[in-house]
C-alpha cells in the first residue's frame, strides 16, 4: 500500500507507513522469539530488543528505527508535517531495513 501513496504530497503518512512496517517486522521477530512488548514505551523495547539481539543491526540503522518512531509519534500526536525530501533520504536506507528484517523473519520461520 504504502508504495501506492504519493510522497510528494503525503510525505507524512509515507514516513508513518515504513515505520509501522519496521515496527511489525520487529514484532514478529520477537514473537518468533518468545517475547512480547505492549504497554508505554513497547515501540522502544523492541528497538532495544532488536539491538541487543541482534548484532547485525548497526548503530546507524538502530539510530533511524528510532528516528522513524519518534518522527511517526510526532506525526500521529502532534500533527507534524514531514518534508518530501526527508523520506527520500532515507528512502533507501528504509528499504534496506526492511529487506534485512524479511530476511530474520524467513530464517526463522525456514
Amino acid at each position: 500500500m504504502v508504495k501506492q501513496i504519493d510522497i510528494t504530497k503525503f510525505a507524512s503518512n509515507v514516513t508513518k507507513e515504513y515505520y509501522e512496517i519496521i515496527r511489525e517486522l520487529m514484532t514478529i521477530i520477537l514473537l518468533l522469539d518468545g517475547y512480547k512488548t505492549f504497554g508505554e514505551g513497547a515501540h522502544r523495547r523492541l528497538i532495544g530488543y532488536l539491538e541487543e539481539n541482534y548484532k547485525q543491526f548497526n548503530s546507524y540503522e538502530i539510530s533511524l528505527i528510532d528516528s522513524l518512531r519518534i518522527t511517526r509519534n510526532k506525526i500521529s500526536y502532534n500533527g507534524f508535517f514531514v518534508e518530501e525530501t526527508y523520506i527520500q533520504r532515507k528512502l533507501e536506507d528504509i528499504l534496506k531495513l526492511i529487506n534485512k528484517l524479511k530476511e530474520i523473519v524467513k530464517e526463522k520461520i525456514d
